[in-house]
């Protein structure tokens, strides 16, 4: 999202996609973003556990995967600027799609991702971004 956001906000001159044969559906690599603001929440959900002196490793993601077009396009309509982007080689070993599975933390921590759109994500983001 960074990247993307530096493309729209004219301090790159593009967006570079590593691959467009993914098997996925339009070929572009699938991961699933998580807003920091569901980021921090998790963590406020683990530390009554850790006054317990009960820790433990949990996978954090909103469950949805969006592919890199899904990005770009999103980026595109929430700020309004064409991003350029260049497709370019993939990189040797980056698998496909990347989703987390979050149930353990939503089962043991009681949380879930409240930012699960990916034009809400990155409308937060660039709303930051924009006024550095």
């Amino acid at each position: 999202i960074p990247i993307i956001l530096q493309a729209a906000k004219g301090e790159r001159e593009k967006l570079s996609i590593y691959g467009d044969d993914y098997p996925t559906k339009d070929g572009t690599g699938i991961r699933d973003y998580i807003h920091v603001v569901d980021l921090v929440r998790a963590h406020i959900a683990a530390l009554p556990a850790l006054d317990k002196n009960i820790s433990g490793i949990y996978n954090l993601g909103n469950g949805n995967g969006f592919s890199v077009l899904e990005m770009l396009n999103a980026a595109k309509k929430v700020t309004n600027v064409d991003i350029k982007s260049e497709v370019i080689e993939k990189r040797e070993g980056d698998p496909a799609s990347v989703v987390a599975a979050s149930e353990k933390a939503r089962d043991v921590l009681g949380w879930k991702p409240e930012y699960t759109d990916v034009e809400k994500i990155i409308e937060t983001a660039w709303n930051w971004y924009r006024s550095l």
